[in-house]
């Protein structure tokens, strides 16, 4: 919860009390709704004045209850309201002088551009994952959330290049576009493609009529939302268990089999043998689904022994961690 959320709380409850506990020594001590507000009062802030009228046994207990609750929602509006207070002032003095030092000091990291909805189930993926990442988000609130979440973040529109800048774009591995409207998606993808040519950028698409323009600006992948969970619902409708399987091995982190993608360096073990040479599976424990020779869009799913394997080449595996361990020290010089 934010500090900000806990003041609005806090005076909720506060002002609640004040104008409900009235109505207690009205129906209790038969007290007019002036003297019931000023018993209230008195009895709230604790300042000791003698009550309006001497109370019956019932309305002691009841001045015993509205002292409690009292005492306590004006302590929790005091320190909520302090917590908020100093939390703004650190974060600005000294916070943000952090946050800054430790995104600077990240190489080969991810950027999400927006902590909507989507933004939000990619950041917790990657938390998962274990990678680095830095959110830009210009809306102050899923700020918020993102600070309450621990994640490096930036204040501040994706569409500006001094952002990007700032969540070192320069340096980073992938981006991900995942802002509410496709112009700011495209202004994204052109800044950022523009500060890092090698950068993956991964940018979600709303309209159809956007797919082209985000991939003339230089997108790498482009995801439309309503059209893969179309294909989803019809996937799982038309074939349920497979749909299940691939969704555990390909999402579930914590799943023991897994499916992972491996990009082979010039000079390691497997540049330049067949998968039988290899012996990949026998060796490693991991299965090969897929190949994708270098410069080339198409995957070669289940590849025979006679399949070749040659620096650049990007290998989809299945198997366990320690599986997937051991093939990827054979993908790299």
């Amino acid at each position: 919860m934010g500090a900000q959320r806990r003041v609005v709380i806090a005076l909720f409850m506060f002002l609640a009390l004040l104008i409900l506990a009235p109505f207690g020594y009205m129906l209790i001590e038969g007290m007019g709704y002036n003297d019931a507000f000023y018993m209230t009062v008195i009895t709230v802030f604790t300042v000791g004045f003698t009550e309006v009228e001497p109370l019956t046994t019932a309305g002691q207990y009841f001045t015993i209850i509205v002292i409690i609750i009292g005492v306590s929602a004006l302590f929790f509006l005091i320190a909520s309201f302090l917590r908020y207070t100093f939390r703004e002032a650190f974060r600005e003095t000294f916070g943000r002088r952090r946050m800054d030092l430790r995104i600077k000091k990240l190489q080969d990291h991810y950027v999400i551009c927006g902590y909507g909805r989507v933004g939000e189930v990619v950041c917790d993926t990657m938390a998962e994952a274990g990678v680095d990442f830095v959110v830009v988000e210009i809306d102050h609130d899923r700020i918020e959330d993102a600070i309450d979440r621990g994640f490096l973040h930036i204040e501040g529109s994706a569409t500006e290049t001094d952002t990007l800048e700032q969540a070192g774009v320069k340096r980073a591995k992938g981006l991900v576009c995942a802002l509410e409207n496709d112009a700011d998606n495209l202004f994204t993808t052109i800044s950022a493609r523009f500060l890092n040519p090698d950068l993956m950028i991964v940018t979600r698409s709303i309209s159809r009529d956007s797919v082209d323009k985000l991939r003339f600006a230089g997108a790498d992948r482009i995801i439309s939302p309503y059209e893969l969970s179309g294909r989803q619902m019809a996937t799982f409708l038309l074939r349920p268990g497979v749909y299940d399987y691939l969704d555990l091995v390909t999402i579930d982190i914590a799943v023991e089999y897994r499916m992972e993608e491996l990009l082979v360096e010039e000079g390691s073990p497997l540049d330049g043998h067949t998968i039988g040479e290899l012996d990949i599976k026998a060796k490693t424990g991991a299965l090969i689904t897929a190949v994708r020779k270098s410069g080339s869009m198409d995957f070669e799913t289940n590849p025979h022994k006679d399949t070749r394997i040659d620096a650049g080449d990007l290998l989809i595996a299945l198997g366990t961690e320690r599986d997937l361990t051991g093939l990827e020290k054979l993908a790299v010089a």
